[in-house]
């Protein structure tokens, strides 16, 4: 079995960042000098995917230099894939994640923004499930549910009972618990009032099912503008520079820093690599 720390970014909800989180996470680990393999589990949409596959492009024209992570797709038609039985769909992945995670030190799987037997069994591989939300109840809602009357928290949501399920598995299987980090994604001025009653209701969730509660990545124009590059805020540098630089960038860079910290990673600007 490999020895890789498996990493499973993931929700059953679309637009919360996860592609975000996933390619962020990756360049930083790619930097800290870490072996990454990536498996983007999203077929139709391939957003990880393309990010990687223009990454190689614009350093190939530009004559650049930035790690790149393993790759090896779970099909080289996910279109088709998608609509393939539950059996086709899983042995593609089961080949794919051991082929992957020969010689890496992580392995980073983005799954869609759905319920699907192939992300499923990414969940029950994990070391460590990364779910971001953004900062609403709205996105809580695929966590936890909450009395549309007094807002208090009446039970957790479907997604929540997978990764319940996921751990229950893996801790009958291998006595090891896998560890849930819910990343508050794309931060925004709210009302104050409401913030409160959103983040009470988290760390109540917390408790129940037993997540950790981190920061996430505020939604900032330098991580769009460098998307169709390639690159993230972690590659920028006097030899790779496609936008101007600014103090704001300054800051992308240390919120980058303390993601990785709340998942347990350290390890960036030449820092030496360690996972807990």
């Amino acid at each position: 079995m490999s020895q890789a720390s498996v990493i499973v970014v993931g929700n059953e909800k679309g637009g919360a960042g996860k592609s975000t989180i996933a390619i962020h996470t990756t360049v930083a680990l790619l930097h800290a000098g870490a072996k990454v393999a990536v498996l983007d589990l999203d077929l139709r949409q391939q957003t990880t995917g393309h990010f990687f596959a223009n990454r190689a492009k614009w350093l190939e024209a530009n004559e650049a230099v930035a790690p790149m992570p393993i790759e090896h797709p779970v099909s080289s038609d996910g279109a088709a894939l998608a609509k393939a039985s539950d059996e086709e769909a899983l042995a593609r992945f089961q080949d794919a994640f051991d082929v992957s995670s020969q010689g890496a030190d992580f392995v980073l799987i983005d799954t869609p923004g759905a319920d699907t037997a192939i992300s499923r069994a990414a969940h029950g591989l994990a070391d460590l499930i990364v779910t971001p939300m953004n900062d609403s109840f709205v996105d809580f809602d695929m966590l936890g549910v909450v009395d549309p009357v007094t807002l208090e928290l009446t039970r957790h949501s479907l997604y929540s009972e997978t990764v319940w399920n996921s751990r229950k598995a893996r801790a009958a299987k291998d006595r090891k618990m896998i560890d849930w980090v819910v990343l508050r994604n794309r931060l925004a001025p709210t009302e104050a009032r409401n913030r409160k009653r959103l983040d009470e209701r988290v760390q109540a969730l917390a408790r129940k099912v037993g997540f950790r509660v981190g920061p996430g990545l505020r939604d900032r124009v330098i991580y769009r503008e460098l998307f169709p590059f390639g690159l993230t805020i972690a590659d920028l540098s006097p030899q790779i520079r496609p936008v101007a630089m600014s103090l704001q960038h300054v800051a992308a860079r240390q919120e980058l820093r303390v993601l990785l910290g709340a998942l347990g990673i350290q390890g960036l600007d030449g820092e030496q690599l360690a996972a807990e």
